[in-house]
C-alpha cells in the first residue's frame, strides 16, 4: 500500500503536536502539583516540632512530608526511612522544587532520620528545603549549610 508524502507528513505533524501538547500539559500539571505541595508545607511554618506529631499543634519531619504530598493525593508512608524508598532517585545536582531530601542526623551515619521538601533552587550552592526542625519547628533551610550537607543521604522525586 502506497501513502502520499502529504499524508505521511500530516500524520507526523498531528502526532508531533499531540505529543508536544501532552508533554506541555504534563509539565504544567506537575508544576501545579509541586506548587500545591510546597504551599501546603509552607502553611505549617512556625508549627512546633513534636516527635511523632501529626497536627498543627506539633509535628515531625515525616508528618510534614506526609501532609504536603497528601494534598495532591500522593499517599506517602508515615516514617522518613520508608519515605526515602519511594519514587525515583535524584542526584544532588539535579534537584528541583518538590523533590524530597533525606538525612542521617542521628548517631548511625546511614540511617535516615530526617526529611524535607525542596522549595527553591537558587544556584548550585543554594537549594532551600522545608522541614520540621527539632529546634526551630517547621522552617526553610539551605541544603548546603554545613550541618545539612554533611548529613545529606539521598533525594527522591515522586512528582
Amino acid at each position: 500500500m502506497k501513502y502520499s508524502k502529504t499524508l505521511i507528513l500530516t500524520t507526523l505533524l498531528v502526532f508531533s503536536l499531540l505529543f508536544l501538547t501532552d508533554c506541555a500539559g504534563t509539565k504544567k500539571a506537575r508544576d501545579q502539583k509541586v506548587n500545591t505541595v510546597i504551599q501546603t508545607a509552607r502553611s505549617y511554618v512556625g508549627t512546633p516540632y513534636k516527635y511523632g506529631g501529626t497536627t498543627r499543634v506539633g509535628l515531625d519531619c515525616s508528618a510534614l512530608l506526609y501532609h504536603a504530598y497528601y494534598s495532591v493525593r500522593i499517599n506517602l508512608p508515615r516514617v522518613s526511612e520508608d519515605q526515602a524508598r519511594i519514587g525515583m532517585k535524584v542526584k544532588l545536582k539535579e534537584l528541583k522544587p518538590g523533590d524530597m531530601v533525606f538525612f542521617a542526623t542521628g548517631k548511625r551515619r546511614n540511617e535516615i532520620t530526617h526529611a524535607g521538601i525542596v522549595t527553591v533552587v537558587r544556584s548550585k550552592s543554594d537549594i532551600r528545603f522545608i522541614h520540621a526542625s527539632t529546634s526551630l519547628g517547621v522552617t526553610e533551610s539551605n541544603l548546603f549549610s554545613p550541618y545539612y550537607i554533611e548529613r545529606f543521604k539521598r533525594a527522591r522525586r515522586v512528582l
